[in-house]
């Protein structure tokens, strides 16, 4: 009989092990100098860049404080993404905000929604359902026109295009380019990030846009688990991104 891996993993106890122990009782939102402070035990908490999570609206900071609240006797990052979107928004887009404009915009040119298919003829059909309205919003009410081509050789995008939608971006405070940020790379789409974040898709109709080659394949060959799993998780840090928009407006 083979002895017992007494290294491995038993039951997320090793999972569990690695993660911080929950330190505090209360969770508690202040409003401070314009802004909506969490407070665990009366005290401020702190992004990993050592700034204080100082929220843009009450309604973000309530939802941010549900994520602490609802963590047990370990703090699982996981499990709070509105506070990693929080996080990423302070430490990583407050005065580097044209770094993360020029990030979207460099998936603007190169965007999902213009490589289309060559067949089959289901595909095609579910492409043109869900990006084709997209594509034509786009020009008709940003004003940028995009090129599409068939297959992945790139295609090169009008400049007046790309400027209308930094225009766009440009709008957003450092909470939503960090959610637009984050739709775009999950996506691969600054079309659909853009699109929600201007309401002209729900946050359902942009997931099920970016994944229409992914839902035609797996309804040809099934999903394995990891597979789901990965997309779960994709899903959760973008539902989380699309909510923070519209709380932080609030």
């Amino acid at each position: 009989m083979a002895e017992k891996d007494t290294n491995a993993p038993q039951n997320g106890a090793s999972q569990k092990s690695s993660l911080p122990k929950r330190f505090y009782k209360d969770v508690t939102v202040a409003d401070e100098d314009g802004h909506a402070a969490i407070l665990l035990d009366g005290k401020p908490v702190r992004t990993p860049g050592k700034a204080q999570l100082a929220l843009p609206s009450r309604a973000l900071a309530e939802a941010i404080a549900e994520e602490w609240r609802a963590q047990g006797k370990h703090i699982d990052p996981a499990t709070m993404p509105l506070t990693k979107l929080a996080n990423s928004a302070i430490d990583g887009v407050v005065g580097q905000a044209d770094a993360v404009i020029d990030d979207i915009l460099a998936h603007a040119r190169s965007d999902h929604l213009c490589y289309r298919a060559s067949g089959p003829e289901k595909l095609l059909a579910a492409q043109g359902q869900h990006w084709d309205p997209v594509i034509a919003w786009a020009k008709e009410v940003l004003g940028a026109p995009f090129n599409l081509t068939e297959g992945v050789v790139h295609v090169a995008q009008p400049d007046a295009s790309i400027e209308a939608l930094k225009g766009e971006v440009e709008k957003l405070d450092a909470f939503g380019l960090a959610a637009v940020h984050v739709m775009t790379t999950l996506t691969g789409s600054a079309l659909l990030a853009l699109a929600v974040a201007l309401k002209r898709l729900t946050p359902e109709e942009a997931w099920a846009a970016a994944h229409v080659d992914e839902n035609f394949q797996i309804s040809q060959w099934g999903e394995d688990e990891e597979a789901k799993a990965r997309r779960e998780a994709r899903k959760r840090d973008f539902d989380a991104a699309a909510r923070a928009l519209e709380l932080s407006e609030s």
